[in-house]
Protein backbone atom coordinates (compact mmCIF):
# COMPACT_ATOMS: atom_id res chain seq x y z
CA UNK A 1 0.00 0.00 0.00
CA UNK A 2 1.08 3.59 -0.62
CA UNK A 3 3.43 3.05 -3.56
CA UNK A 4 1.68 5.91 -5.40
CA UNK A 5 0.86 8.14 -2.44
CA UNK A 6 0.78 11.79 -3.44
CA UNK A 7 0.67 11.04 -7.17
CA UNK A 8 -2.02 12.00 -9.67
CA UNK A 9 -2.73 9.84 -12.72
CA UNK A 10 -4.78 9.89 -15.91
CA UNK A 11 -5.91 6.54 -17.37
CA UNK A 12 -7.74 6.26 -20.69
CA UNK A 13 -10.09 3.42 -21.54
CA UNK A 14 -10.55 3.10 -17.79
CA UNK A 15 -14.14 1.96 -17.51
CA UNK A 16 -13.56 -1.77 -17.91
CA UNK A 17 -10.98 -4.45 -18.62
CA UNK A 18 -7.30 -3.59 -18.23
CA UNK A 19 -8.09 0.10 -17.78
CA UNK A 20 -10.41 -0.53 -14.85
CA UNK A 21 -7.92 -2.95 -13.28
CA UNK A 22 -5.24 -0.26 -13.59
CA UNK A 23 -7.46 2.41 -12.04
CA UNK A 24 -8.26 0.11 -9.09
CA UNK A 25 -4.59 -0.75 -8.51
CA UNK A 26 -3.59 2.92 -8.59
CA UNK A 27 -6.30 3.86 -6.08
CA UNK A 28 -5.29 0.97 -3.81
CA UNK A 29 -1.72 2.29 -3.84
CA UNK A 30 -2.71 5.81 -2.84
CA UNK A 31 -2.99 7.70 -6.14
CA UNK A 32 -5.72 10.08 -7.20
CA UNK A 33 -6.96 9.03 -10.64
CA UNK A 34 -8.83 10.72 -13.45
CA UNK A 35 -10.01 8.13 -15.93
CA UNK A 36 -11.79 8.56 -19.22
CA UNK A 37 -13.84 6.35 -21.50
CA UNK A 38 -16.64 6.47 -24.04
CA UNK A 39 -18.51 3.96 -21.83
CA UNK A 40 -20.26 6.48 -19.61
CA UNK A 41 -22.41 4.17 -17.47
CA UNK A 42 -19.58 1.76 -16.68
CA UNK A 43 -17.23 4.65 -15.93
CA UNK A 44 -19.63 6.43 -13.60
CA UNK A 45 -20.35 3.19 -11.74
CA UNK A 46 -16.66 2.47 -11.25
CA UNK A 47 -15.92 5.99 -10.00
CA UNK A 48 -18.78 5.76 -7.54
CA UNK A 49 -17.47 2.44 -6.24
CA UNK A 50 -13.90 3.75 -5.82
CA UNK A 51 -14.73 6.92 -3.91
CA UNK A 52 -13.48 10.51 -3.94
CA UNK A 53 -9.97 9.78 -5.19
CA UNK A 54 -11.34 8.60 -8.55
CA UNK A 55 -12.96 10.91 -11.10
CA UNK A 56 -14.55 9.73 -14.34
CA UNK A 57 -14.79 11.85 -17.47
CA UNK A 58 -16.59 10.91 -20.69
CA UNK A 59 -13.67 10.98 -23.08
CA UNK A 60 -12.90 10.38 -26.73
CA UNK A 61 -9.11 10.21 -27.01
CA UNK A 62 -9.29 11.54 -30.59
CA UNK A 63 -10.52 14.91 -29.34
CA UNK A 64 -8.05 17.52 -28.06
CA UNK A 65 -10.80 19.21 -26.04
CA UNK A 66 -11.38 16.00 -24.10
CA UNK A 67 -7.68 15.75 -23.33
CA UNK A 68 -7.68 19.33 -22.08
CA UNK A 69 -10.59 18.56 -19.75
CA UNK A 70 -8.73 15.53 -18.40
CA UNK A 71 -5.57 17.56 -17.78
CA UNK A 72 -7.57 20.27 -15.99
CA UNK A 73 -9.43 17.75 -13.84
CA UNK A 74 -6.18 16.05 -12.88
CA UNK A 75 -4.70 19.41 -11.88
CA UNK A 76 -7.51 19.75 -9.34
CA UNK A 77 -6.15 16.60 -7.66
CA UNK A 78 -2.49 17.64 -7.84
CA UNK A 79 0.54 17.70 -10.16
CA UNK A 80 0.22 15.18 -12.98
CA UNK A 81 2.74 12.38 -12.49
CA UNK A 82 1.32 9.41 -14.42
CA UNK A 83 -0.39 8.89 -17.76
CA UNK A 84 -1.61 5.50 -18.99
CA UNK A 85 -2.62 5.52 -22.65
CA UNK A 86 -4.81 2.42 -22.64
CA UNK A 87 -7.84 3.25 -24.81
CA UNK A 88 -7.95 1.08 -27.93
CA UNK A 89 -10.19 -0.76 -30.36
CA UNK A 90 -9.56 -3.84 -32.46
CA UNK A 91 -10.82 -4.53 -35.98
CA UNK A 92 -10.52 -8.07 -37.31
CA UNK A 93 -10.69 -8.43 -41.09
CA UNK A 94 -8.49 -9.41 -44.00
CA UNK A 95 -6.52 -6.69 -45.75
CA UNK A 96 -8.90 -6.93 -48.69
CA UNK A 97 -11.93 -6.50 -46.46
CA UNK A 98 -10.54 -3.64 -44.33
CA UNK A 99 -12.11 -0.42 -45.56
CA UNK A 100 -10.50 3.01 -45.42
CA UNK A 101 -12.91 4.02 -42.67
CA UNK A 102 -12.13 0.85 -40.68
CA UNK A 103 -8.42 1.54 -40.82
CA UNK A 104 -8.71 5.24 -40.05
CA UNK A 105 -10.90 4.60 -36.99
CA UNK A 106 -8.41 2.15 -35.49
CA UNK A 107 -5.51 4.50 -36.26
CA UNK A 108 -7.24 7.54 -34.78
CA UNK A 109 -8.04 5.84 -31.48
CA UNK A 110 -5.04 3.58 -30.95
CA UNK A 111 -2.18 5.64 -32.32
CA UNK A 112 -3.33 9.24 -32.76
CA UNK A 113 -5.08 9.13 -29.37
CA UNK A 114 -1.82 8.01 -27.78
CA UNK A 115 0.06 10.82 -29.52
CA UNK A 116 -2.44 13.39 -28.23
CA UNK A 117 -2.13 11.97 -24.73
CA UNK A 118 1.65 12.17 -24.67
CA UNK A 119 1.66 15.69 -26.09
CA UNK A 120 -0.99 16.85 -23.62
CA UNK A 121 0.99 15.52 -20.65
CA UNK A 122 4.33 17.12 -21.47
CA UNK A 123 3.74 20.60 -20.08
CA UNK A 124 2.13 19.53 -16.78
CA UNK A 125 4.70 16.78 -16.23
CA UNK A 126 7.60 19.16 -16.90
CA UNK A 127 6.07 21.56 -14.40
CA UNK A 128 5.79 18.71 -11.89
CA UNK A 129 9.48 17.84 -12.33
CA UNK A 130 8.89 14.55 -14.15
CA UNK A 131 6.50 11.69 -14.56
CA UNK A 132 5.81 8.30 -16.07
CA UNK A 133 3.92 7.68 -19.30
CA UNK A 134 2.84 4.11 -19.98
CA UNK A 135 1.53 3.30 -23.45
CA UNK A 136 -0.42 0.06 -23.75
CA UNK A 137 0.62 -1.58 -27.00
CA UNK A 138 0.10 -5.32 -27.53
CA UNK A 139 1.89 -8.54 -28.27
CA UNK A 140 0.72 -7.64 -31.80
CA UNK A 141 3.05 -4.64 -31.58
CA UNK A 142 5.94 -7.14 -31.52
CA UNK A 143 4.69 -9.63 -34.09
CA UNK A 144 1.32 -9.96 -35.81
CA UNK A 145 -1.53 -12.29 -36.75
CA UNK A 146 -3.67 -12.66 -39.86
CA UNK A 147 -6.66 -10.35 -39.92
CA UNK A 148 -5.12 -7.62 -37.76
CA UNK A 149 -3.62 -5.23 -40.31
CA UNK A 150 -5.14 -2.11 -38.75
CA UNK A 151 -4.74 -3.11 -35.11
CA UNK A 152 -1.22 -4.49 -35.39
CA UNK A 153 0.14 -1.58 -37.41
CA UNK A 154 -1.14 0.90 -34.82
CA UNK A 155 0.33 -1.11 -31.96
CA UNK A 156 3.72 -1.19 -33.72
CA UNK A 157 3.37 2.57 -34.16
CA UNK A 158 2.70 3.03 -30.44
CA UNK A 159 5.89 1.12 -29.74
CA UNK A 160 7.90 3.42 -32.02
CA UNK A 161 6.27 6.57 -30.65
CA UNK A 162 7.16 5.38 -27.15
CA UNK A 163 10.84 5.25 -28.01
CA UNK A 164 10.83 8.68 -29.64
CA UNK A 165 9.04 10.22 -26.65
CA UNK A 166 11.44 8.54 -24.22
CA UNK A 167 14.41 10.10 -25.98
CA UNK A 168 12.87 13.56 -26.17
CA UNK A 169 11.40 13.68 -22.68
CA UNK A 170 14.06 11.92 -20.64
CA UNK A 171 15.96 15.15 -19.88
CA UNK A 172 12.83 16.45 -18.14
CA UNK A 173 12.53 13.44 -15.87
CA UNK A 174 9.65 11.95 -17.89
CA UNK A 175 9.91 8.22 -18.49
CA UNK A 176 7.98 6.60 -21.37
CA UNK A 177 7.51 2.85 -21.74
CA UNK A 178 5.22 0.47 -23.59
CA UNK A 179 3.41 -2.53 -22.15
CA UNK A 180 2.61 -5.47 -24.41
CA UNK A 181 -0.18 -7.72 -23.12
CA UNK A 182 -0.98 -11.05 -24.67
CA UNK A 183 -4.45 -12.52 -24.44
CA UNK A 184 -6.48 -11.21 -21.52
CA UNK A 185 -9.90 -12.18 -20.24
CA UNK A 186 -11.54 -8.91 -21.21
CA UNK A 187 -14.25 -7.90 -23.67
CA UNK A 188 -11.58 -7.33 -26.34
CA UNK A 189 -10.03 -10.69 -25.51
CA UNK A 190 -13.22 -12.70 -25.87
CA UNK A 191 -14.79 -12.70 -22.40
CA UNK A 192 -18.21 -11.86 -23.87
CA UNK A 193 -18.07 -14.88 -26.19
CA UNK A 194 -16.27 -17.60 -24.25
CA UNK A 195 -15.67 -18.79 -20.70
CA UNK A 196 -12.19 -18.95 -19.19
CA UNK A 197 -12.29 -22.73 -19.49
CA UNK A 198 -13.20 -22.60 -23.18
CA UNK A 199 -10.44 -20.12 -23.98
CA UNK A 200 -7.87 -22.11 -22.03
CA UNK A 201 -8.81 -25.27 -23.92
CA UNK A 202 -9.27 -23.83 -27.41
CA UNK A 203 -6.65 -21.07 -27.56
CA UNK A 204 -4.09 -21.25 -24.77
CA UNK A 205 -3.49 -24.96 -24.17
CA UNK A 206 -0.05 -24.92 -25.81
CA UNK A 207 1.21 -21.64 -24.36
CA UNK A 208 4.11 -21.69 -21.90
CA UNK A 209 1.57 -20.61 -19.28
CA UNK A 210 -1.45 -22.54 -20.58
CA UNK A 211 -4.22 -20.13 -19.70
CA UNK A 212 -5.63 -16.74 -20.58
CA UNK A 213 -4.28 -13.78 -18.64
CA UNK A 214 -6.29 -11.69 -16.23
CA UNK A 215 -6.29 -7.88 -16.54
CA UNK A 216 -5.06 -7.54 -12.95
CA UNK A 217 -1.86 -9.38 -13.93
CA UNK A 218 -1.01 -6.83 -16.63
CA UNK A 219 -2.14 -3.96 -14.40
CA UNK A 220 0.61 -4.95 -11.96
CA UNK A 221 3.22 -4.39 -14.69
CA UNK A 222 1.73 -0.96 -15.39
CA UNK A 223 1.76 -0.23 -11.67
CA UNK A 224 5.47 -1.03 -11.44
CA UNK A 225 6.23 1.43 -14.24
CA UNK A 226 4.09 4.09 -12.59
CA UNK A 227 5.98 3.84 -9.30
CA UNK A 228 9.47 5.08 -8.51
CA UNK A 229 10.55 1.43 -8.59
CA UNK A 230 10.79 1.81 -12.37
CA UNK A 231 12.96 4.92 -12.13
CA UNK A 232 15.64 3.68 -14.57
CA UNK A 233 13.23 2.21 -17.13
CA UNK A 234 12.41 4.19 -20.23
CA UNK A 235 11.96 3.56 -23.94
CA UNK A 236 11.45 -0.14 -23.31
CA UNK A 237 8.89 -2.87 -23.99
CA UNK A 238 7.42 -4.75 -21.03
CA UNK A 239 5.79 -7.98 -22.14
CA UNK A 240 3.10 -9.78 -20.12
CA UNK A 241 1.83 -12.49 -22.45
CA UNK A 242 2.05 -15.87 -20.73
CA UNK A 243 4.95 -16.78 -23.01
CA UNK A 244 3.05 -16.17 -26.27
CA UNK A 245 5.99 -14.39 -27.88
CA UNK A 246 8.39 -17.11 -26.77
CA UNK A 247 6.60 -19.68 -28.91
CA UNK A 248 4.10 -22.52 -28.60
CA UNK A 249 4.54 -25.93 -27.05
CA UNK A 250 4.43 -28.58 -29.80
CA UNK A 251 2.52 -31.64 -28.54
CA UNK A 252 4.65 -33.88 -30.80
CA UNK A 253 7.92 -32.83 -29.22
CA UNK A 254 9.66 -34.23 -26.12
CA UNK A 255 8.81 -32.65 -22.73
CA UNK A 256 5.51 -31.30 -24.07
Amino acid sequence: MGRLSGKTAIVTGGARGLGAATVRSFIEEGAKVVFGDVLRDEGEDLAKALGPDAAFLPMDVRQEADWQRAIERAAAFGPLGILVNNAAVVHMASLLDTTNDDYKRVFEINQFGTFLGIRSAIVPMKAAGGGSIINVSSIDGLHSSAGLSAYSSTKWAVRGLTKNAAIELGPYGIRVNSVHPGGMYTAMGGSERSSVEELNRDVYANFAIPRVGMPEEVARVILFLATDEGSYCTGSEFVADGGWFAGMRNPRMPTS
